[in-house]
């Protein structure tokens, strides 16, 4: 557009100033009021006009004030100037200045409307966007909907009979106890499992409390005992009496899966420790130990240290929750073959 103006004006202009040399050329003698007279009709065209002598003085014009005479086409206070010179000043014109007044305004308009469409466009295409992905994600959160259910109906139909076996075991009369111990640990590494899926699934508010956590870490340690004792494993226990306010099935949450990722992801004949003390609880072990690369992944869900020991994947990410949901900050120490420390540092009572 800026183009096609500076065209149009300065033909205009190349049009005028040769309609100046002719008049010059057929009256070169006439006097000032027949000039300005003739200035005054020359214009057919729709820009102001102004005609100045050498100085930049006005011989005849409508133009209010010319910012300049150096440029053929510029732009200035939102106008656009065109300034043909003509050296021989035929009837003393030197120069031709063409004003126009709507050219800048037309452009304000133009970007308005292109920027307006730009937004409709992608409102609509958002709005297309999101129905059209409703649409062709339904069957798949369709399936992630069936499969949650399916969990869900899974793990309440396991309850019963963990409980079950549970309370059989402590009936047994008669059985070699190393079986009987054996039988019992696989039964309560079965229910921390299903604790874990039933929390991670269920999602429930659980009302806060004040409690020793060292009460807790003895209790869930002697829950499975058996478990660790299964694999031969020393533990060392250094508690000192912690108060804290939070829910006390997320405490047992929190050490049954520390715990529980400590027994699988150590060899027979390894140790365990677990120390608490000025508000910091450490759980280290002997084992395997997690290859720097994954460290950052293993506290998402469904990501796992190793593949070949099992497990869902949900443990540690439950940790992660209930550690930012309660403030305690989790720390991770950890070297392929040399085994893995946690760190859980507490927040201040209040």
């Amino acid at each position: 557009m800026k183009s096609a103006m500076k065209f149009e004006m300065m033909y205009q202009g190349r049009m005028l100033s040769s309609k100046i040399i002719m008049e010059a050329m057929q009256h070169p003698q006439g006097d000032e009021a027949d000039r300005v007279n003739f200035l005054a009709s020359l214009k057919h065209c729709r820009f102001d006009v102004g005609y100045y002598d050498k100085e930049g003085d006005a011989l005849y014009t409508e133009i209010d004030e010319v910012p300049g005479f150096d440029d053929e086409f510029y732009v200035y206070g939102d106008r656009c100037y065109t300034v043909i010179e003509d050296p021989s000043d035929h009837l003393g014109v030197h120069y031709v200045v063409l004003k126009e007044n709507e050219l800048v305004h037309t452009l304000q308009l133009l970007r308005m409307k292109i920027i307006g469409y730009l937004v409709l466009s992608f409102l609509l295409m958002g709005v297309v966007g999101y129905f059209l992905g409703r649409l062709f994600l339904q069957p798949v959160r369709e399936q992630i909907e069936a499969l949650d259910r399916f969990i869900s109906d899974t793990t309440h139909e396991l309850n019963t009979p963990i409980s079950a076996i549970l309370m059989t075991i402590q009936s047994l009369k008669g059985i070699d106890e190393k079986k009987k111990k054996r039988l019992e640990a696989s039964a309560k590494r079965l229910n921390v499992t299903y604790a874990s899926l039933t929390y991670r699934l269920e999602g429930k508010e659980e009302r806060k409390e004040q409690f020793d956590f060292a009460e807790v870490v003895r209790e869930r340690v002697g829950y499975i005992r058996e478990l660790i004792e299964s694999k031969h494993l020393t533990l060392m226990l250094s508690l000192e009496p912690t108060e804290v306010s939070m829910s006390s099935v997320s405490a047992q949450r929190l050490i049954d899966n520390l715990l529980s990722n400590a027994v699988k992801y150590t060899d027979v004949g390894d140790s365990i420790s677990i120390k608490l003390c000025d508000r910091i609880l450490e759980v280290s072990d002997t084992g395997i130990g997690i290859d720097k690369a994954v460290q950052e992944d293993i506290f998402k869900r469904y990501k796992r240290a190793n593949n070949e020991r099992g497990g869902f994947g949900i443990g540690l990410n439950i940790v992660l929750g209930i550690c930012k949901q309660y403030g305690i900050k989790l720390d991770l120490k950890s070297k392929k073959g040399e085994g893995s420390t946690f760190t859980l540092r507490f927040p201040p009572m209040r």
